[in-house]
């Protein structure tokens, strides 16, 4: 193998001749021969981008030859574009800061430039520090790096990923909802629930998951960029991280900005440890949706057999005809991963000592794979199995069988009879509506009210009265995702109207009745409360018939007593007047 010779401030040391890295890489090579992993192509992306704007920045202030500027940032978007992959070549577990991947990325684009203008590498008129590096520390390109690599992977791979899985299980509580089974807690029988209902649920969760996660993407936005070494910015000019900034968050569409907190940016994880910690949370919920499918679609003989998991393979080498709910198992694993990874990043908080962190490369491999394996784990799941889930006859087969259904006695008889009656039912095999028959003096009208499993799935039987839900479909929402911008033609949004700002948007917040809220300048929500579901339910509809009036769709969280109005933008810079003119028209309806 033919060698060149590369010197740093050590010493000399000996390089493939083919490879673009340099001396400071060979040494981390030499020094870290430890697992073989290797950071990821999302990170690498961001490091890329990051490079070749400053390159741009660094030109347009006068600070870099505009020619060895254009040429180096040619250089760093091919490892941008991922054309260099193959001369990142450090291991994970080297130096906390990151500076061997940082002079990684100098050393290959110094070099990869210098043949762009030379025809000939080692011509040496791109220095890795004093050109590619300029206005730069691996104090705060590594964080910053990092922090646009999670970013990137939320908006492009989880958050729609969770959005699809939204859907299909919003599908399916509709499909669903007509089901009426036995309830379980501990595992035991409980009172009568929809089988759209533990649909709902599901929903819900994925629904607070996004919420989290975008909440989280608030913080990831600030970036360590413009503190180099400790915070204090020594070596780089004023305006450099933020206009910077400004050609990431153009590239990406993601709002990157310099942090105004330097000194935590570079010393601490706390943003990262946030993240990783909404993750975490993402797997354990995913984890009880994915859990409670294989229970409901245990069997199909001999356990409860009330869904039917579309079948992909055979489940067994010896058991013939054997078919396992293999696609949830494997969300199961990559969750258990997922929590495994945040445990990681947690740790790593324990090196955040004095002005630096010195875990940052772990954190980011745990961190992107934490976000790259529920991404892909959640696509696979929604379309190999959500999508294809069927409700056998099983549930609704067993509900009049419930002992729960007692507890439907209970206002009138007392809690001690009901138990007596559930206690008969057990032992003799009969049904409460058959004991009941014979130990009270409720008439068959009264026990068919009293007993119906469909009733029993709303306080007080309200769902049969809320109109055709206890037949058909849920409630609707009309929830969408306001994170991003939403696919429904918003008229009132449409053709640039500005945002209000300031003493306008205060005005009008002002005018609105008691109980708004204004969260954050981007969205305004307010709680109403209903003695009973029905009034909830249609307090719900009208609410929807008044925004698609005005093509203006607000998020509605419904419960049983309880909806929850929350009126987001449709434009990503502010709350615009037809949000007000939405709000006053809700406020009417009561």
């Amino acid at each position: 193998m033919r060698t060149r010779t590369e010197r740093d401030s050590v010493g000399s040391v000996q390089v493939t001749e083919d490879v673009y890295y340099g001396a400071a890489t060979m040494r981390a090579v030499t020094n870290f021969p430890i697992s073989g992993l290797r950071l990821p192509r999302r990170f690498l992306r961001a490091l890329g981008l990051i490079k070749q704007y400053a390159a741009e920045v660094n030109a347009e202030l006068a600070l870099l030859d505009p020619v060895l500027a254009e040429a180096i940032g040619r250089a760093a978007s091919e490892v941008a574009e991922g054309r260099l992959d193959g001369e990142f070549v450090v291991d994970v577990f080297r130096t906390g800061s990151g500076t061997s991947t940082n002079m990684n990325a100098n050393e290959v684009i110094a070099h990869r430039a210098t043949e762009l203008l030379a025809g000939d590498r080692s011509a040496a008129l791109v220095h890795p520090n004093d050109h590619v590096n300029l206005g730069q520390s691996s104090n705060d390109v590594i964080p910053t790096a990092l922090h646009l690599a999670v970013l990137t992977g939320l908006v492009e791979e989880l958050l729609p990923a969770l959005d699809a899985l939204r859907d299909a299980l919003k599908t399916k509580t509709a499909a669903f909802w007509p089901v009426v089974k036995t309830g379980r807690t501990h595992l035991q029988d409980a009172t009568p629930i929809r089988l759209g209902q533990e649909f709902m649920g599901y929903k819900d969760q994925v629904e607070g998951v996004a919420r989290r996660l975008k909440r989280a993407m608030v913080d990831l936005k600030e970036v360590a960029l413009g503190g180099t070494a400790v915070g204090t910015g020594i070596g780089t000019h004023p305006s450099f991280a933020t206009r910077v900034c400004k050609r990431l968050a153009a590239a990406t569409r993601v709002s990157v900005r310099e942090t105004d907190h330097h000194f935590r940016a570079q010393s601490t994880l706390d943003v990262l440890v946030g993240c990783s910690g909404d993750l975490r949370v993402a797997a354990l919920a995913l984890l009880k949706i994915a859990g409670d499918i294989c229970w409901l679609g245990s069997g199909p003989r001999a356990g409860l057999g009330e869904l039917s998991i579309p079948e992909v393979q055979p489940g067994s080498s010896i058991m013939p005809g054997k078919v396992n709910p293999v696609i949830p198992e494997a969300l199961i694993q990559v969750c258990a991963q997922v929590v495994g990874n945040d445990s990681t990043v947690s740790f790593a908080a324990h090196r955040s000592i004095l002005e630096l962190n010195m875990m940052f490369p772990v954190v980011a491999y745990n961190l992107l794979q934490s976000v790259e394996l529920l991404a892909s784990a959640i696509r696979n799941f929604t379309g190999r199995c959500v999508e294809g889930l069927t409700a056998t006859g099983k549930g609704p087969e067993l509900v009049e069988k419930g002992l729960a259904l007692a507890t439907a006695l209970t206002p009138l008889i007392g809690y001690d009879a009901a138990a007596e009656i559930a206690k008969e039912a057990a032992s003799s095999g009969r049904t409460i509506r058959e004991v009941a028959r014979d130990r009270t003096s409720l008439s068959e009208d009264e026990l068919q009210r009293l007993l119906d499993p469909a009733a029993l799935t709303a306080p007080a039987g309200q769902m049969n009265e809320a109109g055709s839900k206890a037949e058909g479909e849920p409630m609707k929402d009309d929830s969408m995702d306001h994170g991003a911008l939403t696919e429904r033609e918003c008229k009132p949004c449409r053709g640039g109207v500005p945002p209000l700002k300031g003493d306008a948007l205060q005005r009008l917040f002002r005018q609105l009745g008691n109980g708004w809220q204004l969260v954050n300048d981007h969205h305004i929500e307010k709680p109403f409360a209903f003695p009973d579901f029905r009034q909830a339910l249609a307090f719900t509809n009208r609410v929807g018939e008044l925004a698609e009036e005005i093509k203006h769709h607000p998020d509605i969280e419904l419960s049983w007593g309880k909806v929850v109005v929350r009126i987001w933008t449709h434009k990503i810079d502010g709350l615009v007047e037809a949000d007000f003119i939405l709000a006053a028209k809700v406020d009417r309806l009561t």
